[in-house]
């Protein structure tokens, strides 16, 4: 259970097509993240799937059944938002309750998955707390344990980490991942984080304008990005891209470059610079080097601790077995 298929589907507001046409397909049990730009539409996708919005055109199937039509509530799927939408006089035993009580379950069977959520989520021990006395991590979890209850064919998560800080995201991130892994549902989460996307998905659904720009494992994307868009965007620093006479030495429009595949001397290299700024993060090291004669200033990223201060000047080779080439209209050439 929980394979969507999206045939052709669209979505326009007015005169403004915000989805065009596309496809995709999220097989059962996969951990699927939408991610891109601010704009991009991968909520408004997200929106469709679970029915919050009507589509302008295509088909929209669930486990191979045309859902297109299917109120929201009909379509088995479950929503955990970007905001907790939890009822504050409501305990969190009642909160994670509330979507079965509307269903009319039995109590037993209410008391059943409600204790099983908790106990998954390791929210035994605040059961009958309210919200305001929860952190917002476990406010979250409560979100996600109404959503377990229903037993959907498929969680759609809209950006629920947006709300936390750093230290509480990361720790939530590995919780939504363990989490698929122990239920082994189908789960499509969206976010603008590119982090969250490379180490929590199966499999990225990289969106620009309503378009899909690729599809594929985290490494897929990027070791051999598709285009310049998905090379710029995937990757933390970002890739080096370079245009002009040192791209055309390699027959190509732009080349591209990851900050960890440039290596670093005093005293001889390929492309000669000036270090701008030193970031040193104890495993890592990243230099941002000015005065290259490239197009753009580099940033490169070496292990350990590296003592280099701003105005020295450095050698930069790139590996060339790493390096990546795009013709004039942005795709990957190898």
């Amino acid at each position: 259970m929980g394979r969507i298929t999206l045939d052709k589907v669209a979505k326009r507001f007015g005169e403004v097509e915000v989805i065009p046409p596309l496809d995709l397909t999220i097989e059962e049990g996969e951990f699927v993240v939408f991610v891109g730009p601010s704009g991009c539409g991968k909520s408004t996708l997200l929106r469709l799937i679970a029915g919050l919005e009507d589509v302008s055109g295509g088909q929209i199937r669930i486990d191979g059944k045309d859902a297109t039509e299917t109120p929201p509530a009909k379509r088995g799927l479950a929503m955990v938002f970007q905001s907790y939408a939890l009822y504050p006089h409501m305990s969190v035993r009642k909160n994670i309750a509330f979507p079965l009580k509307m269903a009319g379950m039995p109590e037993d069977e209410q008391k059943r998955r409600i204790d099983n959520a908790a106990k998954v989520l390791n929210l035994t021990d605040y059961i009958d707390r309210r919200p305001g006395q929860l952190s917002g991590g476990q406010r979250q979890r409560v979100a996600i344990g109404r959503a377990i209850v229903r037993e959907p064919a498929a969680f759609l998560f809209d950006e629920p980490l947006s709300n936390l800080d750093a230290a509480l995201r990361v720790g939530m991130r590995l919780e939504i991942t363990e989490l698929h892994a122990r239920l082994k549902t189908t789960m499509i989460y969206v976010t603008h984080d590119q982090v969250e996307a490379m180490t929590m998905a199966d499999k990225i659904v990289v969106l620009r304008a309503g378009h899909i720009e690729q599809v594929g494992s985290p490494l897929e994307l990027y070791r051999t990005p598709r285009n310049l868009f998905v090379a710029g965007f995937i990757g933390s620093p970002k890739m080096n891209l370079i245009e002009g006479s040192e791209a055309s030495k390699h027959g190509c429009k732009t080349i591209g470059i990851r900050p960890e595949h440039i290596s670093v001397s005093a005293t001889e290299g390929m492309w000669k610079g000036r270090v701008g700024v030193s970031e040193h993060l104890g495993s890592d090291t990243f230099f941002y080097v000015h005065d290259t004669g490239l197009a753009d200033d580099m940033t490169v990223r070496v292990p350990g601790e590296v003592e280099l201060k701003a105005g020295d000047d450095v050698y930069l080779t790139p590996d060339m077995e790493k390096m990546h080439r795009f013709d004039d209209s942005g795709l990957r050439l190898s």
